[in-house]
Formats: structure tokens, C-alpha cells, sequence
């Protein structure tokens, strides 16, 4: 059990997304107190009940925006996918759900409507649990399922369309001494080190490297012709004629090149094209 709470599970820091799903949780919410009238709201007349059901809907959209697109990007560090798993991810729902319960309640107490007590928030925190846990899992094995059928699609298209241009490209450095000019056809991937960018390549039979003071913004002019290299995050650009494999999590997938002993992360955004491509 503890070991499953431990695994990797992809953390949504994609702001688009959330507001369209704070969006539509807000009015889903508001359909359904309006419907059903949990917490006490039957016992109002229908225009308090108008005010208490879009005061509750206009509480779960603040508590939500906090969340899911304020707090994410003030902390980075803290909620970011690279050390997401299980564990804090349900951590992490449970606190939204508290933090809309409290809205609830203080809501309540500003109107005067003290029956919502602050043990109702335990309750619904408490209820949520199993739920909440139960949805985590499935989510992580739907995503992990999706992830790993895609990236065998794309390991077979790999061995199926695999090309070799041969044409030299050069790299200009800030500084006269480090240019480098190599086939493109030899590059494995680019990789961004603040001020310098760190170009591998094969030759012979092993990989070599060197660093490069300029940015990746000019890496990718450089390169820009050369289709079958393309940025798959933003600290990195991959050749796809050279991956040896790609596997998929449920964080996402990584690229992996053959005598190097460390992947390449492909970011969400850029999987389409990575799939376009191959």
C-alpha cells in the first residue's frame, strides 16, 4: 500500500485546463445544490435560496481559482509533476475539498446560518476520502494505460521511419573558441545549461559532448530546417532518427538514446508533435 502511495502520478499544472475545469465544477455545483438543496437550503424561501445556491457557487470558484491556478504559480517548486505521486495528490484534493468547506462555512456565518458547524467540515472531508482515493487510482491507471499504448505506437513508427540527412550545421558561440560545427544527422539531442546549451552527438562508436555559450532560441535557428529535430520540452531538443526507445508513465514519457544513462523528458505539450513527426 505504501508503495503504490510512493508512485509517480502527473500533477496538473496546466492553467488552461484548470480554469475550464473550474468553470464547469462552479456551475455543476450550482446545478446541483439548486437541484438536490443539501446543507439546509430547502428550508429557505426561493429567492434566499437563489442567494445562498449562487453565493455557494460563486465560493467554490474562488476556492478553486486559489488552488488550481493561483497557488501553482506562486509555488512552482512545491507543485510541480517531476515529484508528484499518489500520496500527495490525494493530500492535495482533500485540501481543496477542505478549503471549499470552510468557504462553505464562513459563508454560512456571514449570512447567519449557523447550523453548518465547523464538525460538517470534518464530516465532508471524512466522506470524501474513499471517493477521492478511489478516483486518484483509476485516474493513474487510465493515464498509465494511455501513455504506455502510445509510446509502443511510436517506438514502432520509430524503427518504420527513421532518415539520415547529412548536412553540416555549426553552432556559433558567444565566445570564437567554443563553436562547433558537426552533422546534423549526428546530433542525439540539445539540452539547455543556463548561459550555454550542451550539444551530444555520436561518433564512432561511443557519444560525445561539448557546451556551447548560446541560448536554445538560437540552437533551434540553427536547426529549424532540419525537421527531424525537434524541441520536446523547453530545455531540450531530441532527434528522432537516434531514440532507442520511448517509454510512457503516468507522468508522461521519455525518451531514452542508446550508451546515454539518462531520458530525455518529452513535455505534454509537445507529444503531438513528436508523434507527427515520427
Amino acid at each position: 500500500m505504501l508503495e503504490f502511495l510512493n508512485k509517480p502520478y502527473p500533477f496538473n499544472d496546466d492553467l488552461k485546463h484548470n480554469t475550464k475545469i473550474i468553470f464547469f465544477i462552479s456551475v455543476g455545483v450550482f446545478v446541483f445544490l439548486f437541484l438536490f438543496q443539501p446543507l439546509q437550503i430547502d428550508s429557505f424561501a426561493t429567492r434566499e435560496k437563489y442567494i445562498l445556491v449562487i453565493g455557494l457557487g460563486i465560493v467554490t470558484f474562488l476556492s478553486l481559482s486559489l488552488n488550481l491556478l493561483i497557488l501553482p504559480s506562486l509555488f512552482p517548486r512545491v507543485l510541480k509533476g517531476t515529484s508528484w505521486n499518489v500520496k500527495k495528490e490525494i493530500f492535495w484534493d482533500l485540501w481543496i475539498l477542505f478549503t471549499v468547506s470552510v468557504g462553505y462555512f464562513l459563508y454560512y456565518k456571514a449570512l447567519g446560518i449557523m447550523e453548518f458547524g465547523f464538525d460538517m467540515i470534518i464530516k465532508l472531508i471524512l466522506f470524501a476520502i474513499v471517493p477521492t482515493s478511489v478516483l486518484i487510482v483509476l485516474n493513474r491507471h487510465r493515464l498509465l494505460r494511455s501513455h504506455l499504448r502510445l509510446a509502443n505506437e511510436l517506438n514502432q513508427k520509430l524503427k518504420e521511419n527513421k532518415s539520415s540527412p547529412d548536412k553540416l550545421v555549426h553552432f556559433v558561440s558567444d565566445y570564437q573558441k567554443d563553436n562547433l560545427s558537426i552533422k546534423a544527422s549526428l546530433i542525439l539531442f540539445v539540452r539547455s545549461a543556463n548561459n550555454y546549451i550542451e550539444i551530444f552527438w555520436k561518433e564512432d562508436k561511443g557519444i560525445k559532448n561539448q557546451m556551447v555559450r548560446c541560448s536554445l532560441i538560437k540552437a533551434e535557428e540553427v536547426l529549424k530546417d532540419d525537421k527531424f529535430i525537434f524541441k520536446c520540452h523547453r530545455s531540450y531538443m531530441a532527434n528522432i532518427n537516434h531514440i532507442d526507445k520511448i517509454e510512457g508513465s503516468s507522468q508522461g514519457y521519455r525518451i531514452y538514446f542508446e550508451k546515454v544513462d539518462f531520458p530525455i523528458p518529452v513535455s505534454k505539450n509537445y507529444v503531438i508533435k513528436l508523434k507527427e513527426l515520427i
